[in-house]
């Protein structure tokens, strides 16, 4: 009977030992996930005050940001490629963002190329193609694109959307 007592003493010890590592365990993996969460908290704060005082690079993105023009197109409204569908229209207004006053100048006797270059690609659009954020994404990098090939020496930095209307 001692034989038995001494198994039925080691059997939950043995038990006992796992379940102890699984508990420390998971306490460093919780602590570790605490303090590395800390970190990233602390890193991104101080971050955006140094940003907010004009420390660093971020004074840097700042200036960049103020140093910008906006060039205004006249509204666009066109058909879009229906393919059997019903009648379908876009109602597009853009600003182009431009690096200084010079460029402005340089678009504004080329204009007529920008509008045909956006007239014709806008006119073979679907519907379908415009749906959702990447959609749109990829309607604004093209219009980048062919905006550039219009203007060419002069450089657009950004194609801005101020309305959209699709029906």
């Amino acid at each position: 009977m001692a034989a038995e007592a001494d198994l039925g003493t080691e059997a939950p010890a043995k038990k006992g030992i796992p379940k102890l590592f699984i508990i420390i365990g998971a306490a460093v993996v919780v602590l570790l996930l605490a303090g590395g969460g800390l970190f990233f908290f602390l890193s991104s704060s101080g971050g955006e005050e140094a940003a907010a005082h004009g420390e660093g690079h971020g004074e840097a993105a700042a200036t960049a940001a103020h140093d910008t023009f906006i060039f205004n197109l006249p509204p666009m409204m066109v058909n879009l490629n229906s393919q059997g569908e019903g009648a379908s229209f876009m109602k597009l207004t853009i600003a182009l963002e431009v690096a200084d006053e010079h460029m402005m100048t340089e678009i504004q006797p080329r204009l007529a190329k920008v509008i045909d270059a956006f007239q014709v690609y806008l006119r073979e659009l679907r519907k379908s193609d415009l749906e959702g954020s990447a959609g749109i994404y990829r309607l604004k990098e093209e219009l980048l694109r062919r905006v550039n090939l219009a203007i060419y020496p002069a450089h657009v930095e950004s194609v801005l959307f101020k309305e959209i209307l699709v029906q």
